[in-house]
């Protein structure tokens, strides 16, 4: 009897093994370019992940595809995220990673005492160029959901994550953060938020970032400590990183429960300039 249930979880083992397997191999990825006239033809790349099938559905008008954006952290590619990115493309979404930051961007600096300690400039860039991104891709993909984005972002992308949020509440499904320091958490409870911890002696997040925890369980939000360093949630990283954010977002990607309906100011549309900085090219 005991070694027939060992052989029926080896097989459950090996299924499961199987189903991922043949879903990366079914998960199409293409990188397109977009240029920003808006911003002096700034490029702005993406890196897409889609299910054939579920692309297929949708272009035969049998689906929407529900859409996940993922934002880099400083430093690291929009490439460098693709454990993440098949993840959610085999869970039906169409995951579209975006490259915030060029060679001829200034560089990121820390000023203590500043807003999001002198990061500003760098989130509202990003929001140009999400809003931008999603814009392009709505004529590429027609029948994906942009009007309703799960947000992914590592670092400072899980600052910008947070950030969209803020301005655009009505326009995101869910947001997921892996360490992100500067950008306190919303607690009004209009999505639900899963955010994964470092212990890290270097990377410290600010203080007021995330809630208490008594916020957090009325707001929806799910704070998961890790103990695993900062920089070892990307693709660069080990792979038990990788497995023990893996096994959690699966049950979040899949729980479609709303969180409880609160009153806002109505957001600004997508469409709106928005706080964006000039971009000047480089000589």
């Amino acid at each position: 009897m005991k070694r027939g249930i060992a052989i029926l979880v080896s097989l459950g083992a090996v299924t499961t093994v199987a189903y991922f397997t043949a879903s990366q191999w079914a998960i199409r990825h293409e990188t397109l370019t977009f240029s920003d006239p808006a911003r002096g033809n700034r490029p702005v790349a993406v890196d897409i992940a889609v299910r054939r099938d579920k692309e297929m559905q949708a272009n035969a008008g049998m689906i929407k595809l529900p859409v996940a954006i993922l934002n880099h952290g400083n430093t690291v590619s929009f490439t460098e995220y693709s454990f993440l990115a098949n993840l959610v493309a085999a869970h039906g979404y169409m995951a579209i990673s975006i490259q915030h930051d060029l060679p001829t961007d200034a560089p990121m600096v820390t000023k203590v005492g500043e807003l999001f300690v002198g990061r500003l400039p760098q989130y509202q860039r990003g929001i140009a160029n999400i809003k931008f991104a999603v814009e392009e891709m709505r004529k590429v993909e027609p029948n994906a959901d942009f009007d309703r984005l799960t947000m992914m972002g590592h670092s400072n992308g899980g600052d910008i994550s947070m950030y969209f949020a803020k301005m655009y509440p009505d326009h995101v499904k869910k947001v997921v953060t892996l360490d992100n320091l500067r950008v306190p958490f919303m607690t009004e409870g209009k999505f639900k938020i899963l955010s994964f911890r470092s212990k890290d002696p270097v990377f410290k997040t600010d203080p007021g970032v995330i809630p208490p925890e008594e916020i957090r369980e009325k707001s929806g939000i799910t704070v998961v400590q890790t103990g695993y360093q900062h920089t070892d949630m990307s693709d660069r990283g080990p792979d038990n990183v990788k497995s023990t954010i893996r096994g959690k977002l699966d049950n979040f990607l899949d729980d479609e429960s709303s969180s409880r309906p609160v009153v806002i100011n109505a957001p600004p549309l997508m469409t709106d300039p928005g706080p964006v900085p000039p971009y000047v090219p480089a000589n």
